[in-house]
């Protein structure tokens, strides 16, 4: 099977790009199935009921979130009743949705999970025993295409979850911080890579205007971040070829909005 995931979408500059390009590398790239992380998508906090078809109509299948999941909260908790949107899985007893979901790929079952990092995040178990226990679950029902959007600050978080499951599942992609690594790799047929990177504004800070950003840094005074009613935009798209639980072969794809051509940036593949 072949799939694409789709960093942070943050914003209407976000979805944009992914209207724009999405239809076509799907069937230029023969993709069998697109995970998006949307929880930056309505205005780069949450993701509404309107977003979230708009997304699928332009060919998102499932949906990741992170720390915003319920900034748009009436609306996340209709969209956490359907089979498409995920929040990250080791929220506590109690908070609405699943982070778990097992869809068939022409007759494979993949596994989508969905962890959110301890480090400036919200209150959530942890997520190294959650994935540990979860993991295990399904190996025993044979489920081994897997594949974990892991949503933390901290890069030596993610590294842990790479130490510790490589060679279990068939890939770890992280997101949050919006800035793309430059670690994309496979090792003992897992692909990993520290952070995707965001699909959105690429010429501010982290998809939002710079100003209140600068401003917070330099006198520490916070503010509304806003999205830029325009800029130069970026799609940064990760698709990833697994077999029998194991991912074969990855490479990375960025789009631009202002006509440069797409990069396209394969795996390293280690033994």
């Amino acid at each position: 099977m072949r799939i694409a995931f789709i960093g942070d979408i943050v914003g209407r500059p976000g979805r944009k790009m992914v209207q724009q390009y999405l239809k076509n590398s799907i069937k230029e790239f023969g993709i069998d199935f697109v995970i998006a992380n949307g929880e930056n998508a309505s205005h780069g906090f949450g993701l509404t009921v309107k977003n979230a078809k708009e997304l699928q109509k332009a060919g998102v299948d499932i949906f990741t979130g992170g720390n915003h999941t319920f900034d748009k909260k009436q609306d996340m908790i209709a969209l956490l009743e359907s089979d498409y949107v995920l929040r990250p899985d080791n929220y506590p007893e109690g908070v609405p949705g699943s982070g778990l979901k097992i869809i068939d790929i022409d007759g494979e079952k993949l596994a989508i999970l969905n962890l959110m990092g301890i480090y400036t995040m919200p209150t959530v178990e942890n997520p190294f025993n959650w994935a540990t226990r979860v993991i295990d679950e399904l190996h025993n029902q044979d489920i081994k295409n897997i594949f974990i959007d892991f949503h933390a600050e901290a890069t030596s978080e993610k590294r842990v979850m790479h130490m510790m499951f490589k060679s279990k599942v068939s890939a770890i992609c992280g997101t949050h911080t919006h800035v793309g690594t430059d670690d994309l790799h496979i090792s003992e047929g897992t692909c990993y890579v520290s952070d995707i990177g965001l699909t959105g504004c690429r010429d501010n800070v982290i998809g939002m205007n710079s100003k209140i950003p600068i401003q917070k840094a330099t006198t520490g005074l916070g503010g509304h971040f806003e999205i830029p009613n325009s800029c130069k935009a970026i799609m940064q798209m990760l698709i990833i070829d697994i077999s029998n639980g194991v991912a074969r072969d990855a490479f990375k794809l960025k789009y631009y909005s202002d006509d440069m051509p797409k990069i396209i940036t394969k795996a390293l593949i280690e033994q």
